[in-house]
């Protein structure tokens, strides 16, 4: 289980972007952190991966105080991350990338298996350098198919999944996401606004100004929030489009 204790992000000129968030992510569900832009979903998606260091509170992981903790350490203990913008691995192929998420050499089958699940065909890309000729579309699924390799993964955490992906791999997506959260033993957590991803969450989290403007189970928060979009007064859920 994933805890945010009272976390509180400053930058350095003083502005203050998370403003004392508690959070609990519980292995077996999917919570899913929406609200609109600006709000600081993404600072919880980093903070909790280890990328940016809290100004005050705490991260405690199964029990363990992991606030001092850097990225590489979190990863260690089972946090896996899958970036908004993903990063490009200059001198490394698909298959290396996969490889080292997996910590295991893995065959043509295998990865073939979690390729397809994000839309793409493992011979077509397998041996592909991951640099700038795919695109961010291509980038984007080839990361979360790095994350569903990581077998040592508790917490997965997947920063707009559905940013620069088309909306058949977007399809497939939400069903790696159901499958998922069969796994009894793993934690997702999904920073959204597409209205498909909070249909099938468990938990949802609204953040607005560094706060917790809303949170709790699926029935009781979506049906407030498609009113409140309805309305124009909240610009949260989105539906999927062609480009999703």
């Amino acid at each position: 289980m994933l805890e945010l204790r009272d976390l509180v992000w400053t930058l350095p000129d003083g502005e203050e972007i998370i403003k004392g968030i508690q959070m609990l992510v519980e292995p077996g569900k999917l919570t899913v952190v929406t609200g609109p832009n600006g709000g600081g979903k993404t600072s919880i998606a980093k903070l909790t991966a280890g990328l940016y260091q809290p100004s005050g509170g705490s991260i405690w992981l199964d029990g363990q105080d992991i606030t001092q903790l850097d990225m590489t350490e979190r990863a260690r203990l089972g946090i896996a991350y899958a970036f908004q913008q993903p990063v490009h691995f200059k001198g490394l192929t698909v298959r290396d990338l996969m490889e080292i998420a997996a910590q295991e050499k893995l065959d043509e089958s295998r990865l073939c298996q979690v390729l397809g699940k994000v839309g793409l065909c493992a011979h077509d890309y397998i041996d592909r350098a991951v640099d700038s000729s795919l695109s961010g579309g291509e980038i984007k699924r080839i990361e979360i198919a790095t994350v569903l390799c990581r077998k040592d993964a508790k917490i997965l955490v997947f920063d707009e999944p559905e940013a620069g992906i088309d909306l058949w791999s977007f399809t497939s997506l939400i069903e790696v996401f159901r499958a998922l959260r069969e796994e009894r033993d793993r934690a997702l957590l999904v920073i959204s606004h597409q209205e498909r991803i909070l249909e099938i969450a468990d938990r949802i989290i609204v953040i607005a100004n560094g706060k917790v403007r809303v949170a709790g189970d699926r029935e009781t928060v979506l049906p407030r929030l498609l009113a409140e979009e309805k309305q124009g007064s909240c610009p949260v859920a989105q539906k999927p489009t062609a480009n999703c």
